[in-house]
């Protein structure tokens, strides 16, 4: 019986005089309690560099050892071993000679990768010896989207696309451009950047025309990533391709245009809202991400709320009737927010209408309307029309103008409960922009039940997380002060396949909430400024945004310099 090499470490690195009988007994007696891989045991530890670790294995079996970093496979030999192979075996191609396949492993003992590589690609495999890093290293590069496009924009002559530059004054012919984007490699193309988005959490794709080239984005976690665009002769092509799919007149390149499509991914399905822009060089496009699946799952209780906020949000939302606004900037979760709140009371005897701009998510159970300002279809309008459909809750996308603003305020006092938005920079500040916009403060004070404000931070990656420690300065600026006693435990990721190199995976929501009671309806009548009712909220318990973020950095969620990012001073 062949033995694994992962069970043959210990005999081989002592044999090999690699380590020493004392360094290898302490780390298999701590291997037994912790469990994890010896190997990387042995060179967190200190006993054995990884670089002699893999020599002195390579030496005792005879096998070359090989640096990944200094490979570039050959597209064609990559395509041989599928990504889910090579991960699961820890084995990636390296050349292809005759009917020989050369296979870097990092652990070439394993008889059963061996025999699945050789039954999969029909080639004879001759093994090498890697590193765990640099077989990481190698499943992040050769695998890449970058490695895909490439790969792909190689055959892209092969497959016979040629799709010519246009000059601003060249005629399109549009049954030529409509033809091209059929074609096979500008169909894979674009699949592969809608897969790359979906696979790396997108919310965004970017597809931008410059004079030169394209350039091609992905917003993760708020922030945005390059990666490798299609080349500009395919800029045309690409973007049709985008327009067919979303219904959109391939035909129109001087007018912004906006459409949808739908894509099912392993029984997930994912919306997409594309928005087309004229620009000097060409239309950019922009694709919205909308995965229902993430919406099923969410609750109030995984939104973000301090425990009190969470209490008077649930006791608005419960309510007969009544207004709740939520604020913030554009892309700071909102509608997620509202969305689970409107699942949160959805129920068959409760009927629900909203009118949003444009419908988000699709809610089984709430009946949306979309707003469509060019046949007169505005906020205003909808709330009116929707107030004769006999609504128990109406939700309104954005409050914009006075008009939109006094329907809302008198659905509330009528017998409705009124979700809806601000744009503000807090809580307090969107009681007096609804008093800047006309509404009367005896208005204000009686339709109120609620008014909260939102940001996203990114969640620190679990994978990497490392415990950090955090400079004096650096506390004060952030106004984060330890109480007498209190040891603080902050995290920040250190970087890893998983994450990106990023050190974040995933976003939470940071949210203050001020309920609005007999003494803050005092101080609306009186037209106190936002600065007098946030202080009046904070003296009777409210977290304010940035007090939010810091708790969620102590509980190592976050990091401070998310929150410093997203919140302002107190």
């Amino acid at each position: 019986m062949v033995t694994s090499l992962i069970e043959d470490l210990p005999g081989i690195l002592l044999r090999e005089g690699c380590i020493s009988a004392e360094q290898m007994q302490k780390a298999l007696a701590q291997h037994k309690s912790e469990g994890g891989s010896i190997a990387r045991l042995l060179v967190d530890k200190g006993y054995v560099e990884e670089r002699l670790l893999i020599s002195c294995v390579a030496d005792h079996l005879r096998i070359p050892a090989v640096d990944l970093g200094k490979f570039r496979p050959a597209p064609e030999v990559m395509e041989l071993v599928p990504r889910q192979t090579a991960t699961a075996y820890q084995a990636v191609p390296l050349a292809s000679l005759g009917h020989t396949l050369t296979l870097a492993m990092v652990d070439p003992l394993n008889v059963l990768a061996l025999d699945d590589i050789k039954l999969i690609t029909g080639l004879e495999i001759l093994p090498v010896i890697c590193s765990p890093k640099d077989f990481q290293y190698a499943i992040e590069n050769y695998y890449s989207a970058k490695a895909d496009m490439a790969r792909l924009l190689g055959r892209a002559d092969a497959d016979g696309v040629e799709v010519r530059r246009l000059d601003a004054e060249q005629e399109i012919n549009l049954d030529d451009l409509a033809e091209r984007t059929g074609e096979v490699s500008i169909i894979k193309i674009v699949n592969l950047i809608i897969v790359q988005a979906i696979k790396s959490r997108a919310s965004d794709i970017h597809i931008e025309p410059f004079e030169k080239d394209m350039r091609l984005r992905y917003r993760v976690d708020g922030i945005l990533y390059e990666s490798t665009p299609p080349p500009k002769h395919m800029q045309s092509a690409v973007v049709s391709r985008i327009k067919i799919m979303s219904n959109l007149d391939i035909a129109e390149r001087r007018l912004p245009q906006d459409g949808r499509f739908r894509i099912k991914v392993h029984g997930r399905e994912i919306d997409f809202r594309v928005s087309s822009l004229p620009t000097a060089f060409g239309e950019k496009v922009v694709m919205r991400v909308l995965d229902r699946s993430g919406l099923q799952s969410l609750s109030l209780d995984k939104l973000g709320f301090h425990e009190q906020g969470l209490e008077g949000f649930r006791r608005a939302i419960d309510a007969p009737y009544g207004m709740v606004l939520l604020t913030g900037p554009t892309g700071s979760g909102k509608s997620t927010t509202l969305y689970t709140a409107l699942m949160t009371i959805n129920k068959p005897g409760i009927n629900i209408v909203t009118v949003e701009d444009p419908v988000e998510y699709q809610v089984d159970g709430v009946n949306q309307v979309a707003v469509n300002a060019e046949i007169g279809l505005t906020f205003a309008a909808g709330l009116r029309s929707i107030l004769r459909q006999d609504p128990d809750v109406v939700m309104v996308g954005e409050i914009r103008d006075f008009e939109t603003a006094d329907i809302a305020v008198k659905s509330a006092l009528t017998g409705h409960l009124v979700l809806s938005t601000l744009h503000t920079n807090d809580a307090a500040s969107a009681i007096t922009r609804l008093d800047d916009m006309g509404i009367e403060p005896f208005l204000i004070s009686s339709s109120t039940l609620l008014v909260a404000a939102q940001r996203l931070v990114r969640r620190v990656c679990r994978k990497c997380a490392r415990e950090v420690k955090v400079p004096a300065e650096a506390l004060r600026e952030a106004q984060l002060a330890p109480a007498p006693g209190e040891k603080l435990r902050l995290l920040r990721g250190a970087g890893c396949a998983s994450c990106g190199n990023t050190g974040y995976s995933g976003r939470m929501a940071l949210i203050e909430a001020i309920a609005v009671d007999d003494d803050v309806r005092a101080l609306i009548m009186k037209r106190a400024t936002a600065r007098e009712i946030k202080l009046a909220a904070i003296e009777r318990g409210m977290k304010t945004l940035r007090m939010v973020g810091l708790d969620r950095a102590k509980e190592g969620q976050t990091t401070l310099e998310e929150v410093m990012r997203v919140t302002a001073p107190d």
